[in-house]
């Protein structure tokens, strides 16, 4: 790998108490972020049948559409921002505000309200807490990095199992009312949020890893971007393959509980689904950081996401409860294990330490326009043509591709 004018090879602590302490942070975060993103669907319905009743199912899907572009576009402000700062320095006033957009999300009753607080605000929020965390993993660990990478994403699986069910159950099976059952959840995020700023740390202290001159100067050249990452097709692919798979990875989580209903699956079932995905994805993201540093991370990365192509392609054959239950197992398992990895092999391009904030922020930063038009195009395709089929033929082709596009990358760093 080309180092950039670097003389010797960056050294990486592999662990330790700061590094452990960091994939604890980053597991918060995940919960926090990615996690409470994913339990969005039990929102989706909650406003469909009170406050946005007059609203269409596309205009209250935005709001966790927003959600999720501004948890990976933030990265473009925050990744720069880690590499000069540290980790810290940000996450103490980000995760303030993402509280802030919780609590105000508890007083929303209006459209326009709710796309601000919980979309707008609560997205931004999270996405600059998002990538710090992440990069804070990637700056201690190289070869232990999948597996640790592995733990602290398991945050989000956690998560994606006891929002649904917990929200779920306040909502609609207590007196608490909405405002009283998002702010118990406002707190729990609290709490985890306080853990979270008071143990990460990063790398990067009174010079430590600092950057080549030839780096520095494009940094100052180009504002927040190193415009050389582009350059290494290591980089530049895997971003289009991600791009590619993203675009069909979120389709499932969002439709499982409509496509469930659709063949005659109870409504309380079909949302018990979301949470057998995210429980099987907790298994994904821990054994695919294990098997990553066997196979590679690169193969296991792309091996991931075409299995995830074409199960959603099976998905057309899918039409009972129980195929729907071993459908969810699976796709839940090999797309844990896509999250999981695929913040590792990005960090995996960048020269050293001191930069993979930014080659993180860069790269999320298109990753959310996939992650804010995929679930669009897929919902438009279901409206026009009444049936599922040819969102789930576009999704699971797009998997593919994007797999092999990342097998592709993965040639251009055969050590990883």
């Amino acid at each position: 790998m080309d180092k950039e004018g670097t003389s010797t090879p960056p050294v990486f602590p592999e662990g330790g108490l700061r590094g452990w302490m960091s994939v604890a942070a980053c597991w918060c975060i995940m919960f926090n972020t990615f996690g409470y993103i994913n339990a969005f669907g039990i929102y989706e319905a909650y406003y469909k049948n009170s406050f946005l009743h007059a609203q269409s199912d596309s205009n209250i899907a935005w709001i966790g559409s927003l959600q999720a572009f501004f948890m990976f576009s933030a990265g473009l402000i925050s990744g720069p921002l880690m590499d000069r700062y540290g980790a810290r320095v940000i996450l103490i006033p980000c995760s303030a505000l993402f509280i802030l957009s919780v609590m105000l999300t508890s007083l929303c009753r209006e459209y326009y309200q709710f796309l601000l607080a919980q979309g707008v605000l609560g997205g931004l929020a999270n996405g600059l807490s998002y990538t710090p965390a992440l990069t804070a993993v990637n700056q201690h660990f190289l070869r232990r990095r999948p597996l640790a990478m592995g733990i602290a994403s398991s945050g989000s699986s956690v998560a994606g199992v006891i929002f649904p069910l917990a929200l779920n159950r306040m909502l609609n099976h207590t007196s608490l009312g909405f405002g009283w059952s998002v702010r118990i959840v406002g707190f729990l995020m609290l709490a985890l949020g306080v853990v979270a700023c008071a143990t990460v740390s990063s790398r990067r202290r009174g010079g430590e890893t600092k950057r080549p001159s030839s780096e520095r100067n494009e940094q100052r050249m180009f504002g927040f971007f190193i415009a050389s990452a582009w350059s290494h097709p290591a980089y530049s692919l895997q971003v289009v393959g991600l791009f590619l798979v993203l675009w069909a990875l979120f389709f499932p989580f969002f439709y499982i509980p409509a496509y469930a209903q659709s063949i005659g699956v109870d409504v309380g079932l079909s949302n018990d689904l979301i949470a057998i995905l995210n429980a099987s994805s907790l298994f994904g993201r821990l054994l695919g950081g294990v098997v990553a540093n066997r196979l590679g991370r690169f193969n296991c990365l792309a091996g991931a996401s075409a299995v995830c192509g074409v199960l959603i392609l099976a998905w057309l054959a899918v039409d009972s409860l129980a195929g729907m239950v071993v459908f969810s197992v699976l796709f839940g398992f090999f797309s844990g294990t896509v999250v999981g990895l695929l913040t590792a092999t990005i960090a995996m391009t960048a020269p050293t330490p001191a930069v993979i904030g930014s080659y993180m922020g860069m790269a999320l930063g298109v990753l959310s326009l996939a992650s804010l038009t995929g679930t669009p195009i897929t919902g438009a395709m279901i409206a026009r043509h009444a049936s599922y089929r040819p969102a789930i033929l576009f999704t699971g082709v797009s998997a593919l591709v994007g797999a092999g596009t990342v097998f592709a990358a993965g040639l251009f760093m055969p050590s990883c």
